[in-house]
């Protein structure tokens, strides 16, 4: 499977699995497991996702050694500051049942994130964390961080997919030597984006589906991509995505696609700063 190299050397898989909402536990399991079996190495998780064991469990039973494994997890607002981020990521451990995670994330720009990186920094110095990075900073809050500490985000995770496409954004990460990974590739089939016209006739010209031709567009331009499915037959869709590669005018068709908003919500309103601040998970 191809992968990138982040800018402390680690290499990451372009294509991983993605395990938000797969909320059922045991189908969470044998999502990972069948993942692993068909060719998957990164699996990205959460703190907050509530299913880090389940995780834990495919990993566990798989035949796959676990230094073939890139595993992700994130640390959530409720954790964050020096002290509760050791203890979230302890946690994190045994829940995983794993020695050490390949990639730890502050999940957003949120609480005592500074405190957090600190204790972050500490535990990749101690080599219980491979690379450690950032997930919805938007561009201010990058610069602001890159200025005042001491390790650099090998990545941040943001929202990118044709309708959401910050490429200003996804520019300033590569000058400061900073990957970017998608998450909400498909939209979560917001704005019938599975039906589009524009996407649909291009996948007819490569003989691939629109979820094909969303992981090229991104991948294509080393921007790693999470997808999620608990169906086999489209594990397998979105890993096939290496045979072909969409032309400059594809790209620029699908550059027309952007509407420079969230399909989602807006992490700077007021609104949604204080759902998230006061979104918990029951560890």
């Amino acid at each position: 499977m191809q992968k990138i190299k982040l800018n402390n050397g680690v290499y990451m898989p372009l294509v991983g699995l993605g395990v938000f909402q797969i909320d059922d536990l045991e189908e969470c399991e044998q999502t990972v497991l069948t993942a692993i079996a068909s060719g998957y190495r990164l699996i990205d998780t959460a703190s907050m996702y509530l299913n880090e064991t389940a995780v834990g469990n495919a990993i566990r039973k798989s035949d796959v050694p676990r230094e073939e494994l890139f595993i992700t997890t994130k640390l959530w607002v409720q954790d964050t500051g020096y002290e509760n981020t050791k203890r979230a990521f302890e946690d994190s451990l045994k829940k995983l049942q794993v020695d050490y995670i390949d990639l730890y994330l502050l999940h957003q720009a949120m609480g005592d994130y500074y405190g957090s990186w600190r204790a972050m920094e500490d535990l990749y110095k101690e080599g219980k964390i491979r690379a450690i990075g950032i997930s919805n900073f938007f561009p201010d809050r990058v610069v602001d961080f890159i200025a005042h500490n001491e390790i650099l985000p090998a990545i941040n995770q943001i929202e990118i997919n044709p309708f959401y496409q910050r490429d200003g954004e996804i520019e300033l990460l590569k000058q400061n030597g900073i990957a970017t990974q998608s998450w909400a590739s498909f939209a979560e089939g917001k704005n019938g984006i599975f039906n589009n016209d524009l996407l649909t006739s291009i996948g007819r010209q490569y003989n691939k589906s629109v979820a094909q031709v969303i992981l090229r567009w991104l991948t294509q331009r080393e921007i790693a991509v999470i997808p999620k499915s608990v169906h086999k037959e489209r594990l397998l869709e979105n890993a096939d995505i290496h045979d072909f590669e969409l032309s400059a005018e594809d790209m620029d068709a699908i550059a027309t696609l952007d509407t420079g908003k969230s399909v989602f919500f807006d992490h700077r309103e007021p609104e949604t700063a204080e759902w998230l601040t006061k979104l918990r998970y029951d560890a």
